[in-house]
């Protein structure tokens, strides 16, 4: 099957009727839009709600007052530019601000202003930085997209992180998976490179973005095999999303078929509050209600699923919610705090940890540990003439 075909100018998509387009234009001078045709190909635009559609297609929702650019404050968590250490034993190098199509719902979509440099092309000051710091052993290269970088960019990163001992996990968070599965098994390349870095103790893992059932296709599939044959470990990650996924059936059978093709579901992402999200937003107690029942309909392996904030302070897991109450512990922790229980009021609408009465005894605002990485959210609310996305 051919690579597909990358667009970045709605005129370009004749399914959109032009009325709608006009509409959405202003949306796209704030927050970038790209796509494929393979990925096009999956909706069906006979149906004005289709997931697939309302994934990647702008909605005039986007413009509407709600929440900040950077939800999690990720501008504190750099070290130096373009390496982020939140967690002891996690750094994350955002290699890429491209992707290969922009999911409306994206928490990171200030990579994508004009004015925002988080992501770097040159590593080196990353790396060196994981050189000097074993506690580090699992490294996430992420941005972007990781394997929108090409092979041989990939591959240098990849042998400089092999040649530091107490690395023994690298995480290749991606989409590409759903969004160009032919970049994956149509590239011995890239499937050698994984054989050379994928070994019994030192694995690779490939954090795949897969938010609907319907993503995983026979092309999709295809591309995980390959991916398993190469030595990696393919997991999966999604937030639960208004309009996309917030029903038990549907996610239930994401649940089913991620496990049926080998792939861990690993976490049910609780939707930031970021800027242009509001469409996507649900209530904590109907997300948790929806993954519960989505749960019940699936195996052990499907039930392996956890249900987070990815939260300023940490990965938050939502344990329960019930009688008004909601249940949560420290999965993962900025301050060391793991394990800690928490019990707080939880209000109908609430929809994110600092939505709950008493949330700030149990955390405490960062400090942010270098200047040389901008705060977007202390940037005006509309970025700059944007620059051109490759295509």
């Amino acid at each position: 099957m051919a690579q597909p075909k990358y667009i970045t100018d709605m005129d370009k998509i004749p399914q959109i009727p032009l009325q709608e387009r006009e509409k959405l234009k202003p949306i796209t001078e704030k927050f970038v839009f790209r796509v494929n045709d393979y990925y096009l190909s999956l909706i069906n635009w006979n149906d004005p709600n289709d997931p697939i559609k309302k994934l990647v297609i702008p909605n005039e929702g986007e413009l509407l007052e709600y929440g900040r650019w950077d939800a999690s404050d990720e501008d504190t968590n750099y070290v130096v530019p373009g390496c982020q250490h939140k967690y002891r034993t996690t750094a994350l190098l955002l290699v890429s601000e491209v992707c290969g199509a922009y999911c409306r719902y994206c928490f990171r979509k200030r990579l994508f202003r004009n004015d925002v440099k988080e992501a770097m092309s040159d590593v080196e000051e990353g790396i060196a930085y994981i050189a000097r710091h074993p506690e580090i052993n699992n490294v996430l290269l992420t941005g972007g997209d990781s394997l929108i970088l090409s092979t041989a960019r990939l591959g240098n990163i990849l042998s400089k992180l092999r040649a530091i001992e107490h690395v023994k996990i690298i995480r290749l968070g991606s989409k590409l998976p759903v969004f160009n599965p032919m970049r994956i098994y149509e590239d011995e390349a890239l499937l050698d490179l994984i054989r050379t870095f994928s070994s019994a103790d030192k694995r690779i893992y490939v954090m795949a973005h897969i938010n609907h059932p319907r993503e995983i296709t026979e092309e999709a599939k295809r591309g995980f095999e390959a991916l398993h044959r190469a030595g990696a470990i393919v997991v999966n990650q999604t937030p639960v999303l208004k309009g996309i996924n917030d029903d038990p059936a549907v996610l239930g059978e994401l649940l089913d078929k991620l496990s049926w093709a080998g792939v861990t579901p690993y976490y049910f992402f609780v939707n930031r509050p970021v800027a242009g999200n509001s469409e996507f937003v649900l209530p904590l107690k109907r997300v948790y209600a929806i993954v519960e029942q989505a749960k019940a309909l699936t195996s052990g392996l499907g039930k392996r699923v956890r249900l987070s904030m990815s939260h300023t302070s940490g990965k938050i897991e939502i344990l329960a919610i019930e009688n008004g109450k909601a249940y949560l512990k420290y999965h993962q922790s900025r301050d060391g705090e793991y394990g800690k229980f928490m019990v707080l009021d939880c209000p109908e609408e609430a929809a994110w940890f600092d939505d709950l009465p008493g949330n700030e005894r149990y955390w405490r605002k960062p400090e942010k540990k270098t200047d040389a990485v901008v705060s977007v959210n202390e940037l005006p609310e509309l970025p700059a003439a944007r620059r051109a996305i490759p295509s």
